[in-house]
C-alpha cells in the first residue's frame, strides 16, 4: 500500500493536486459544479418536456444509477464483476411479481416496491458474493458471468417467473404529458442515493479498506483488514441500488421478460460508461452514462438498427483506452494540473515540482 494510501489524505477523488493555498477555492468550485449538476437534472423535465426526451431520460438516470453503483465496488475495489445484471433483473421481478400477486393498480403505490427490489438482490448478492469472491481477477469474472447465465436460465424456466412469458405490470392512469416525469424524480432519487453511497464510501475508513485491498490484497490482510467480508459488504451495497433501479425500470416499461431483465449487454454497458468517465471516480461514471445511454437511444430512434449502438460502443472504448486509458475524468485533471503548474512556473521562475501540493493518487489505478 502506498504512502497516500496510508495518509488518509480526504480529498476529492475527481481533481488532481493542488497548491495547498487554492484546496479551498477549489473545492468550492467542486461544490458549485456539483449543486448545478443537481440543479440541471431537477429541472430537465420542466425544460424538457417532449415525451421521447423524457423517456430517454429516464433510462439514462437508471444506467447512471447502475453505473455509480458498479463502480462503487469495481473502482474501489479492483474487482470487476459481470454479473450485475442479477442484481437489475432481480429487482425488476421482485417489483412484478409483488405488485402480480397483490393485485396492486398502477399508481405512486407502485414506487414503494422499489425498495424491496433493493433488498431482494442484497438477499441475492449474499450467496453470490460468498462464492465468486472466494476467487480473484479473471477467475472471478467468469464466476461471476456464470453466476449470470444460470439466473437467467432459472428466469426462463421456473413456473413464478412465468418464463419467456414474462409479467405484466399495472400501468398508471396518468395523463400523457406528465407520465413520464414520475418515473424521472423516481429514479433521480435512486441515483442521489447511490451517489451518497458511493461518496460516503469513498471518505471512510470502509472505502480506504477497499482501496486498500485493491492495491494490494495480500499485504491489506496482512495489516489487519478483513479482506472477505469488507468486499462482501462492498458487493451487496453495490447490489442494492442496482436491484432498485431495475424495479423503477421494469415499472416504467409496465412489462418484464428473462431476456430483457438479464441482459448480458447491461453489463457491458455499465462496464464501459464507467471505465469510459473514470474508473474509481465519483463523476466518472455519470459522464460515461450521461454521454453514451442517449447515444444509444438517439441511434436506436432515428435509424430503428439496435445494434448499431454496439459499433459506436467498441469505437469509443478503442478511442478511450489508446488516447485516455484512465477515463475522461482522469485525463482531464492531469491536463488541468500541467496547466496549472506550467502557469505557476512562468509566473514566479520556479520548477513546478518546487510547489508544495498534495497528492491525491486517482481511482483508475492502483498506487504502488
Amino acid at each position: 500500500m502506498s504512502a497516500r494510501r496510508e495518509s488518509g489524505v480526504a480529498a476529492s477523488p475527481d481533481a488532481p493536486a493542488v497548491p495547498l493555498g487554492g484546496s479551498g477555492r477549489r473545492r468550492a468550485a467542486i461544490g458549485a459544479a456539483w449543486i448545478a449538476f443537481g440543479a440541471a437534472l431537477i429541472v430537465f423535465p420542466v425544460v424538457f418536456s417532449n415525451p421521447t426526451v423524457t423517456t430517454i431520460g429516464v433510462f439514462t438516470l437508471v444506467y447512471m444509477t447502475s453505473a455509480t453503483a458498479w463502480n462503487g465496488f469495481a473502482g474501489f475495489s479492483g474487482y470487476v464483476p459481470l454479473g450485475h445484471a442479477v442484481f437489475f433483473g432481480v429487482g425488476g421481478y421482485t417489483l412484478a411479481l409483488v405488485a402480480l400477486h397483490l393485485n396492486m393498480a398502477g399508481g405512486y403505490a407502485m414506487f414503494a416496491l422499489v425498495p424491496l427490489g433493493g433488498i431482494a438482490a442484497a438477499v441475492i448478492a449474499v450467496p453470490f458474493g460468498l462464492i465468486a469472491l472466494r476467487t480473484r481477477r479473471h477467475t472471478f469474472v467468469v464466476i461471476t458471468i456464470a453466476v449470470f447465465f444460470i439466473v437467467q436460465l432459472l428466469a426462463f424456466n421456473l413456473g413464478f417467473t412465468q418464463g419467456s412469458s414474462g409479467v405484466q405490470i399495472p400501468t398508471p392512469l396518468w395523463t400523457a404529458a406528465t407520465f413520464n416525469d414520475r418515473f424521472y424524480y423516481a429514479a433521480l432519487i435512486v441515483l442521489a442515493l447511490a451517489v451518497l453511497v458511493v461518496w460516503g464510501i469513498r471518505r471512510s475508513r470502509f472505502g480506504l479498506q477497499l482501496l486498500a485491498i485493491r492495491d494490494d490484497e495480500d499485504r491489506a490482510r496482512g495489516l489487519g483488514v478483513k479482506v472477505q467480508r469488507v468486499k462482501l459488504v462492498g458487493f451487496v451495497l453495490s447490489g442494492v441500488t442496482v436491484g432498485m433501479a431495475g424495479g423503477i425500470y421494469a415499472f416504467f416499461v409496465g412489462q418484464i421478460y428473462p431476456q430483457f431483465a438479464f441482459d448480458p449487454l447491461f453489463d457491458v454497458t455499465v462496464a464501459l460508461m464507467a471505465f469510459f468517465g473514470g474508473l474509481g471516480t465519483i463523476s466518472g461514471p455519470l459522464l460515461g452514462a450521461l454521454l453514451l445511454e442517449p447515444i444509444q437511444q438517439y441511434l436506436t430512434l432515428q435509424y430503428s438498427v439496435g445494434s448499431l449502438y454496439l459499433i459506436i460502443y467498441g469505437a469509443l472504448f478503442l478511442v478511450v483506452i489508446l488516447a485516455m486509458p484512465r477515463g475522461v475524468i482522469p485525463t482531464a485533471g492531469e491536463y488541468l494540473q500541467m496547466r496549472r503548474a506550467r502557469r505557476v512556473e512562468r509566473a514566479d521562475g520556479r520548477s513546478p515540482a518546487a510547489t508544495p501540493s498534495v497528492e491525491v493518487a486517482p481511482l483508475g489505478r492502483a498506487s504502488r
